[in-house]
């Protein structure tokens, strides 16, 4: 029998039972690199993956996004199995991806938690260990009940609750040195195969720093991300108030007919810190500032929901809002910059007509007017059609765009004048302690729902667009987010409940034969962890109806 590798474009014989750790070791080095797991008829599989008929592989290094999951999944696993080893019994909760690396909370009764620098040096040093010692990672598969005395003996709660809430026959967990775990990914083979890695005090916690996707034998560098870290802890305290902190809390209020009340208080808390945004706006606007507001965020954040709902803020608090789309300033098409594929650049900051657009800025804040152009998408020449506007005294500039935070944006305007505002879908729900929930998945399931309800574009188009979009905004979106005066959370607690019916529809729709599917698949199977929430409970006001349909807002 032979598989055939996509790598080598050739097929290699294998016999029965063989695992995929084998088939690496005799291509001895051909690959080119070190494979930390493999996509298998477009399903993402660890090493341990045993061949027993003919398969397409396509083996998978740690620069891959799918290699980054399993790389960074199973240094957590070592990390359990090290705070096991350094402080029995203490309680670890793999929080949110920030900084560059995931924040990890350690409690417990043990003394030896207080000293945070020390606990993370003895802990480092028993990943080292673990690490050194090449154990073995084994896929195991048993019967959900035995599985759940399995973690109910380890004090894994969380687990408990989810693996109850879902009413699985079996369970598929991982088992290091005596230790049982479960994760979203798989897992390397060996506890050897894992490189550069940093346990470091980080906070009031700690933070797991995982290898640099382009040489695993460096760490990570940690990108100090103080804002957004505050953000995140503030949506974890509310999760603490209201009692529903991962998945298997929230499944259980689900089920007990708690939607409606849970779906009210989260939007009443969005309402909260967006009155408490247009507030700040409000009182730096009275003292001479504040003139321009600028708002950025990655794609589907709820940018655009937002910004409707801070205008009515803003209106409550007699300033009148004033829209200036950023879309209007493209430099016409044969001006446009070009990405390293050699399409157009839309997304690069060039692609705007930035002197054009300061000195209309200008002429606003000092009274002036302005006619104001727009961009013809079918020609890609900008137009201008005798829209004329003024900012009064009492109005305040909205301005939506992924550049927003970006200082060379508007470069022109004393920063005093401006206010800085960044959207974004922190994700602060886990599946358990040990699993938690990407902010970039949640921001692609909203994506690919929005883009086949409204684009006309399928789950195949969006799953591979989204590399590209991911590229640009590592580009032009992240390295700025530090920079605003605000940073609004438009997660909700609820969300991937909402989303989990229409998106695994949609999600169904993509073949099994094209490498997206192994996205499709994934995502579909994070879902599943998710008891269903009737969209009918949603407000037409919320963020959510900007992806799910059915808003009161016009777009």
């Amino acid at each position: 029998m032979k598989i055939y590798c996509v790598n080598l474009q050739e097929y290699i014989p294998f016999t029965g039972g063989e695992t995929l750790q084998s088939v690496v070791a005799r291509l001895d080095g051909r690959l080119g690199f070190s494979p930390v797991c493999a996509r298998v008829n477009n399903k993402e599989e660890g090493l341990s993956f045993p061949l027993y008929a003919p398969k397409q592989v396509e083996f998978v290094p740690v620069s891959d996004p799918a290699g980054q999951r399993c790389y960074i999944r199973s240094l957590c696993m070592v990390l359990y199995r090290a705070v096991e080893r350094v402080v029995p019994g203490a309680r670890l909760e793999i929080c949110n991806a920030v900084s560059g690396g995931y924040y990890v909370r350690i409690t417990g009764s043990s003394p030896e938690i207080a000293d945070r620098v020390g606990l993370a040096s003895r802990i480092s040093s028993g990943m080292e260990a673990i690490i050194r010692a090449d154990m073995p990672i084994e896929r195991k598969e048993k019967p959900t009940a035995e599985v759940i005395e399995i973690f109910r003996a380890q004090g894994l709660d969380a687990k408990v609750a989810l693996l109850e809430s879902l009413h699985e026959l079996y369970t598929i967990y991982y088992r290091l040195d005596g230790l049982a775990d479960t994760t979203l990914s798989p897992l390397v083979p060996h506890t050897g195969m894992l490189g550069a890695y940093g346990f470091v005090p980080y906070e009031e916690g700690f933070l797991l720093l995982g290898c640099n996707p382009s040489d695993p034998s460096v760490m990570a560098a940690i990108n100090e991300q103080p804002k957004l870290f505050r953000a995140f802890k503030a949506y974890q305290e509310f999760n603490r108030i209201i009692g529903i902190s991962n998945a298997g809390s929230l499944n259980r209020a689900v089920e007990s007919g708690e939607s409606g009340m849970m779906i009210n208080v989260a939007e009443a808390l969005h309402t909260k810190h967006i009155r408490a945004i247009a507030q700040a706006i409000t009182d730096r606007h009275r003292e001479g500032g504040a003139r321009v507001v600028l708002i950025a965020g990655p794609s589907s954040s709820g940018k655009t929901t937002f910004t409707k709902r801070l205008g009515i803020e803003l209106l409550t608090n007699l300033l009148r809002p004033v829209m200036i789309s950023l879309d209007d300033y493209f430099v016409d098409r044969h001006l446009t910059p070009r990405d390293e594929t050699g399409d157009y650049d839309y997304e690069s900051l060039h692609a705007l007509d930035l002197e054009l657009f300061n000195s209309h800025l200008c002429t606003l804040i000092s009274g002036g007017e302005v006619e104001l152009p727009t961009y013809n998408f079918e020609k890609g020449t900008r137009e201008y059609r005798g829209r004329r506007i003024s900012l009064p005294d009492d109005s305040v500039l909205l301005i939506e765009g992924i550049h927003g935070l970006n200082p060379e944006l508007t470069l022109a305007v004393a920063d005093e004048m401006k206010y800085r505002v960044y959207v974004s879908a922190l994700s602060t729900i886990s599946i358990d302690d040990h699993n938690w929930v990407s902010t970039t998945d949640n921001r692609l399931l909203r994506r690919i729902i929005r883009d086949y309800k409204y684009r006309g574009t399928s789950a195949l188009s969006t799953i591979r667009r989204w590399p590209s979009v991911r590229r640009g905004e590592e580009r032009w979106i992240f390295p700025y987010q530090e920079n605003a005066d605000s940073i609004f959370n438009s997660s909700f607690i609820f969300e991937l409940g909402v989303m989990r019916d229409e998106a695994e529809r949609v999600l169904r729709s993509v073949p099994r034969d094209v490498p997206e599917y192994a996205q499709a698949h994934r995502l579909r199977h994070f879902l599943g962890y998710f008891a269903s929430v009737s969209s009918r409970l949603i407000p037409p006001t919320s963020l959510m109806r900007e992806f799910l349909g059915g808003s009161s807002f016009k777009y």
